[in-house]
């Protein structure tokens, strides 16, 4: 499944920007986030408790970030597994300066789900994850605004 989307932040890109690349600060947004463990500089293990439908599961995330262009490209892999479900998930964000004290934000995601997660069915889960985008995205504009 693909996703994505764009968002105008009112604060400049350099804001933005160091706020994306810090990745304690990204994973906190992250709805269900649990834990981050560093396990070397561009390679993460985060605890994410996710629930779609009736199915709640506590998922063992691998990230890592695979590109970190400064001011404007972060890429993002992921691979996590729960019991009987996994999902494979590659992440892209694009910053462009609007003017002094805004930023326009294009990303992407290529979603990939297997196990009872996948029995759901497309529509659930694309629901389920527009859900979880709109809460990441209030949970960025509300740091970023309060900074």
């Amino acid at each position: 499944m693909k996703f994505s989307g764009t968002q105008t932040i009112a604060v400049p890109i350099e804001q933005v920007w160091t706020f994306m690349a810090d990745m304690d600060k990204v994973a906190a947004c992250g709805p269900g986030f649990q834990s981050l463990e560093k396990l070397e500089p561009e390679h993460w293990r985060a605890l994410v408790a996710v629930g779609i439908g009736l199915i709640r599961a506590k998922y063992v995330v691998d990230v890592t970030r695979t590109v970190l262009q400064k001011p404007d490209l972060i890429v993002v892999k992921a691979h996590g597994k729960a019991s009987g479900s996994a999902i494979e998930v590659e992440g892209r964000m694009e910053l462009t300066a609007m003017n002094e004290g805004q930023t326009n934000m294009n990303w992407a995601a290529e979603v990939t789900v297997s196990g009872m997660l996948a029995r759901m069915g497309a529509g659930l889960i694309h629901t389920a994850a527009e859900k979880l985008t709109t809460q990441f995205f209030t949970c960025l504009e509300s740091h970023l605004l309060a900074a």
